[in-house]
């Protein structure tokens, strides 16, 4: 919680979800998730509902098959609830990893099989040359299946540069069009050039009736796909999201009620309106679930040393068998197949990824193509000490994949390593 304590330090009064606005908010959230149970469509573990369709983008994104470029961390918008810093610039990176050339960008999709790339910032249009330089570059020595989108405000678009993006390969291009006061001419042309286009934007509750009324328009335009992010709070929009009268919930980061409750009635309003235009809610839960756990599993493949494995959430898990104070590593399936026969066992995990932002020159390094990148050991969990039942209740709920979340502590530790979260959160 420590976005939320410099926020309140920054306004002490932030207004968070209690047992006295319960009611309110949980019985027009119940409406409409019931008004939506057979109308919308749910990926991912029931953390993401749409309407009519969801982009390629979304689909490999979900599925932590993508990368994320960060062209440039400057951008030509103030828009109140951007989460991010916008006024530093630098080369391209993502993920803790600076990419200089865009040889070496290439050479690590090639190297953990991105089947998706995106460009962002910022704004990258304000760097035109290298946002299309970076595109090529992906287009040209990538597998030609790599799907390539990339995120603006518009403010720069022109149809030239629609038309020199398309050319260059681009897939998907994704308006926020809060960032223009709503202001569609910035993508007019757009779907004559480039395949989908998709306006992606906050939930904004006081902006809802706006949106209703630009949906035909949208549509006119070529717009395929709405997504709706939930707005959320952090160190860098604390000072303008706060004037706002919303109301936060205390999840892993402080997101906002209203912006749920927006995005869900805009896919009621689609639905009922017989709109023609896919419309996604993409939540934080979703957010911090499925790409977080994406990107470690992508990592964890190709840098887990011999009996490490993989888990679902990207972890990587040893086993070690007690056996008279000896301690004997073994697979999953071994243990599986001789539980019965075990009376202690420790279980641990740990995250390993790759970072060039922080200079360590004892680190472990992966050469791909000419380029040495540092290994950082993350994530590392206190190990997991089972006996008796705890064995059983633990093999179960492997072999179950976790549907049952277990109320023993040390098994509910071993659970969210394992595991990522079904569904969408109850408000307490």
């Amino acid at each position: 919680m420590q976005i939320a304590q410099k926020a309140e330090k920054q306004r002490p009064s932030i207004n968070w979800y209690n047992y006295y606005k319960s009611a309110h908010y949980d019985e027009k959230r119940s409406e409409l998730l019931a008004h939506l149970e057979n109308a919308a469509n749910w990926k991912f573990k029931g953390t993401k509902p749409f309407i009519n369709s969801l982009s390629p983008g979304c689909h490999i994104c979900g599925e932590g098959n993508w990368s994320c470029l960060f062209i440039t961390g400057i951008c030509n918008a103030s828009c109140f609830y951007c989460p991010a810093a916008q006024d530093l610039d630098g080369m391209p990176q993502t993920q803790s990893l600076l990419f200089p050339t865009e040889s070496g960008y290439v050479n690590y999709i090639n190297q953990f099989e991105f089947k998706g790339v995106s460009f962002s910032g910022g704004e990258p249009l304000l760097f035109f040359d290298r946002t299309r330089n970076y595109l090529e570059a992906v287009r040209k020595g990538c597998d030609p299946s790599v799907y390539i989108w990339m995120y603006t405000n518009g403010i720069l678009g022109t149809d030239e540069k629609f038309k020199i993006l398309a050319d260059a390969g681009l897939n998907e291009i994704r308006f926020d069009l809060g960032a223009v006061n709503y202001n569609p001419k910035v993508l007019k042309n757009a779907a004559k050039y480039i395949p989908n286009v998709t306006v992606e934007i906050p939930a904004i509750p006081e902006h809802k009736e706006r949106l209703f009324e630009l949906l035909p328009v949208l549509c006119d335009y070529g717009v395929s796909n709405l997504n709706l992010h939930q707005l959320r709070l952090t160190s860098y929009n604390a000072g303008k999201l706060l004037k706002n009268p919303y109301t936060y919930l205390r999840f892993e980061q402080p997101v906002v009620i209203e912006s749920e409750l927006a995005a869900l009635d805009t896919m009621r309003y689609v639905n009922e309106k017989k709109i023609p235009i896919g419309v996604n809610y993409c939540n934080f839960q979703f957010k911090n679930r499925f790409q977080k756990a994406g990107y470690r599993r992508i990592m964890a493949a190709q840098l887990k040393k011999n009996d490490e494995e993989v888990t679902e959430n990207g972890y990587l898990r040893m086993i070690r068998i007690v056996d008279e104070n000896e301690q004997h590593l073994v697979s999953l399936d071994e243990l599986i197949s001789r539980f019965n026969e075990v009376d202690k066992l420790i279980v641990s995990y740990s995250g390993r990824v790759l970072n060039n932002l922080e200079k360590n020159e004892n680190a472990q390094k992966m050469k791909i193509g000419e380029v040495d990148y540092p290994v950082k050991e993350g994530y590392v969990s206190k190990p997991i000490t089972l006996t008796g039942n705890q064995i059983h209740d633990f093999v179960k709920m492997i072999q179950n994949r976790g549907i049952y979340i277990p109320d023993d502590p040390m098994l509910f530790e071993a659970w969210r390593n394992e595991f990522i979260e079904e569904g969408m959160r109850d408000y307490m």
